[in-house]
């Protein structure tokens, strides 16, 4: 099993917050681990037991040039042992960047396939062929969601307790929110908020959680597309990750603009408890994990 460092949850302390009559507290899960972080760690963590009931030495999965995902795996796969292979969207560039050449020193072997035949990743014609190129492996899909990546967010909501009034998380697949609605099963209101555009959300959700209706998608702050950051945007992000801690621009940051705005519009009633999961994705090398982590905890 993957290491894993037991996280804190923290207040944020903020005049805006203070004046609307509301408290944020946030699931560090960010510091969950130096290199799969976040989410990606309970994402991965039944694909990886499936792997190894299934004997299966090598994963293979899929990511553009940035995904965290891509990372994750790559990382996670050194840890145990086991050979990765990443389908990479778009043209090969180089010199690589630092998510490309992170998951390749760490074993990663990369192959970037067109745009067009990235979009067939999940037909069995591609899957036949990517059997028939590198042999046998376990497939874990794009950003790691399926069925064992909900059970281990479930799992990870155990963690999060009760004592809040609206849950809060960004959602790039949607299976972290799924996953944490099957873990309230009805109970406390939970707040997706979107990273890409994009309408498919509600019904990917609603797949997994029939007869729930105890969440919402919130659409308005995805900034115009995956990793597209306005500059209001850029800005918040710059100024909380100095006041308070780390967040990306891609998905925390949109997470905490979006929750600071709704806070400032009204959208929760005065007293209200918030908690946000912080889902990682800041790539860091392991003194400055550790270091934070030190500074971090209580």
């Amino acid at each position: 099993m993957l290491n894993y460092t037991p996280t804190p949850i923290q207040e944020i302390h903020d005049d805006r917050l203070r004046a609307a009559g509301v408290s944020v507290f946030v699931k560090r899960e960010d510091l969950n681990h130096a290199t799969v972080s976040g989410n990606k760690w309970w994402k991965l963590k039944y694909n990886l037991v499936e792997a190894g009931r299934t004997g299966c030495t090598t994963l293979l999965t899929f990511g553009g040039a940035y995904s965290n995902h891509i990372y994750a795996t790559a990382a996670a796969a050194r840890e145990l042992n086991y050979k990765s292979i990443g389908i990479i969207r778009g043209e090969e560039v180089l010199p690589r960047n630092t998510v490309l050449k992170f998951a390749e020193d760490q074993g990663m072997e990369l192959h970037f396939v067109r745009r067009d035949e990235y979009r067939r990743k999940s037909s069995p014609e591609m899957l036949a062929d990517l059997k028939a190129r590198f042999g046998a492996f376990y497939l874990i899909p794009e950003g790691g969601s399926n069925a064992f990546a909900l059970v281990g967010i479930s799992e990870f909501g155990t963690l999060l307790g009760t004592d809040f009034d609206f849950l809060c998380c960004p959602i790039g697949t949607g299976a972290t929110m799924a996953g944490l609605i099957q873990t309230f099963r009805g109970t406390k209101q939970i707040l997706g908020f979107t990273v890409l555009k994009g309408d498919e959300w509600g019904e990917e959700i609603e797949k997994y959680n029939p007869g729930y209706s105890n969440w919402t998608v919130i659409k308005d702050y995805h900034g115009g597309g995956y990793a597209k950051m306005p500059p209001q945007f850029r800005l918040f992000t710059e100024e909380f990750s100095k006041k308070h801690f780390p967040v990306e621009n891609v998905y925390s940051g949109k997470l905490f603009f979006g929750i600071f705005d709704l806070v400032c519009k009204g959208y929760f009633p005065m007293g209200s408890k918030i908690l946000a999961v912080h889902t990682g994705g800041i790539h860091r090398p392991e003194r400055s994990f550790e270091r934070q982590l030190n500074m971090t905890l209580p």
